[in-house]
């Protein structure tokens, strides 16, 4: 427990960081490069959530299996074989990948993307450059899963919130002091992506145990996990449909630049992650221990105490964004024209990502067991039900409609993959979790959210504002904290033992 809440600390802490750069920098983004310009930002961050799910489910693959790797003794140059077979494997399909996006360019910038302003070979240049990133950008979730899946997450999280802070600070200073082209951005991003991935490729062999053996590919060893691979590749390729389709068709359909507003909202919304990512890259190489030597007890217990943990942390904010959207954003932005057009589209946004987190420790839990049909088969269906919806939603109700879209597929994942994972792994737990684990958190933030919206007038002034969204979101967090049992358990036990030490 001493290192999983060690490892909960630091990836919150980088993914956090990380988050809170990007979120600090897009209104000088904005500044520098215009609303239409940031469209192909988000465009980018498109491809760049396509290339994350897309990667035929070895990441997930190389998390369990270094950390089942980690259990089983005299394996040490097994792993290293294991770890150089897939990562030929990912250099090889970056470069593809690569390659295609930048041959594809002129194709995507005249048949995909809708330019206003902007010149279509300014376009063109964009999307060339952002295959290049991409060559570099693929093999990071190799890196990031494998060094999660040996504990290495501290470390991790080190080099990431460098590498973050770097990346945005050095973007700033060429927008401001070189040129405000958004192929100037898009190139500095180029070097810093090789920085990032070859530092990481440095730590992760650093980490790995020691031979005086030179790793080889071993195709063989790959065979060992295929059966989890090709479920794991199945529900990549099924997920980036569903978590990324919304972009796309918007992309489409829409202007670049209600697809900037679209591409901001999603800014705001994929906050949520620096809270989601942390704790399940902690908790799924724990889940996956415990569920090798069968210690189901414990796994059980730990399950609803990271549930608890993750509704405490995830609903609050979610709650006092999608009410006060508006408040953020125009203190964010600084540009109420900006918060009107994008208010109601965070709104539902930040909502249906927050279902979406609290789905990340059952789906962990299946991941666990190599049990990888159940997320397969509900992909599936949604894809076949939620397509035409967010086609027609979009069309007819434009930006508004796909983010409706988006919080309705993930109210129907909660309800559906939920008692379906417990039925199978965690039986007569379905009740518990709804009520006691998550149930309790999402009340009381709610209520606590909804007596401020209708008992406080929000102040005019933007650092006024600040304290007054800040001041709600603590109050909110205290009440979810007090009412989930294990986490008020946990501070109470922090408090006393303060308490002794002090007396």
């Amino acid at each position: 427990m001493a290192r999983l809440r060690t490892n909960i600390v630091a990836n919150i802490g980088g993914q956090g960081w990380a988050a809170l750069v990007q979120i600090a920098f897009v209104p000088l983004y904005l500044k520098f490069l215009g609303i239409e310009a940031y469209g192909l930002v988000g465009f980018y961050t498109v491809i760049q959530g396509i290339l994350q799910v897309l990667d035929l489910g070895l990441s997930p693959t190389m998390m369990r299996e270094l950390a089942r790797y980690s259990t089983l003794p005299g394996k040490e140059e097994e792993l290293r074989d294991f770890v150089r077979t897939l990562e030929v494997g990912y250099w090889l399909i970056g470069a593809l990948i690569g390659a295609g996006i930048l041959l594809g360019a002129p194709a995507i910038s005249a048949y995909w993307i809708n330019p206003g302003s902007l010149s279509r070979a300014t376009v063109t240049r964009a999307v060339g450059i952002i295959g290049i990133i991409s060559f570099f950008q693929w093999p990071l979730s190799f890196y990031q899963g494998s060094l999660m899946g040996l504990q290495k997450q501290v470390s991790f999280n080190v080099v990431k919130s460098v590498m973050s802070t770097f990346t945005g600070l050095g973007a700033i200073l060429i927008l401001w002091l070189v040129s405000h082209s958004i192929n100037s951005f898009f190139t500095w991003m180029i070097f810093t992506s090789a920085l990032q991935v070859f530092s990481l490729q440095v730590l992760l062999w650093f980490s790995l145990p020691k031979s005086h053996r030179t790793p080889k590919v071993r195709h063989e060893l790959v065979k060992k996990v295929w059966r989890f691979a090709a479920g794991m590749s199945g529900i990549s390729v099924t997920a980036i449909i569903l978590t990324q389709m919304d972009k796309i068709v918007v992309s489409k359909i829409l202007t670049l630049r209600d697809f900037g507003y679209y591409a901001l909202a999603s800014v705001v919304a994929g906050g949520l992650g620096m809270i989601t990512a942390p704790v399940f890259n902690a908790i799924f190489p724990h889940f996956t221990t415990l569920a090798t030597q069968k210690e189901t007890r414990q796994l059980q217990a730990l399950y609803h105490r990271t549930s608890q943990i993750m509704a405490v942390l995830l609903f609050p904010a979610a709650f006092v964004i999608a009410f006060y959207s508006l408040e953020v954003l125009q203190a964010w932005t600084g540009n109420i024209v900006t918060a009107q057009h994008t208010a109601a589209i965070v709104s539902l946004l930040i909502l249906g990502t927050a279902l979406n987190g609290i789905m990340n420790l059952p789906y962990s839990l299946q991941l666990a067991y190599g049990w990888t049909s159940l997320a397969l088969w509900i992909n599936m269906f949604f894809i076949a039900t939620m397509i035409p919806l967010l086609i027609f939603a979009t069309s007819h109700f434009g930006a508004v409609g796909a983010a409706a879209v988006w919080l309705t597929l993930n109210t129907l994942y909660v309800f559906v993959g939920v008692p379906l994972t417990h039925r199978r792994l965690l039986r007569g737990q379905t009740r518990e979790w709804f009520i006691s684990d998550i149930g309790m958190p999402i009340l009381i933030s709610l209520v606590l959210v909804l007596i401020s919206l209708f008992g406080f007038t929000p102040p005019n002034s933007r650092l006024a504002s600040v304290v007054f969204l800040c001041t709600i979101l603590f109050v909110v967090y205290t009440g979810a904290a007090a009412s989930a049992k294990e986490v008020r358990g946990w501070i109470l036990q922090r408090l006393n033992l303060r308490r002794s030490t002090t007396t």
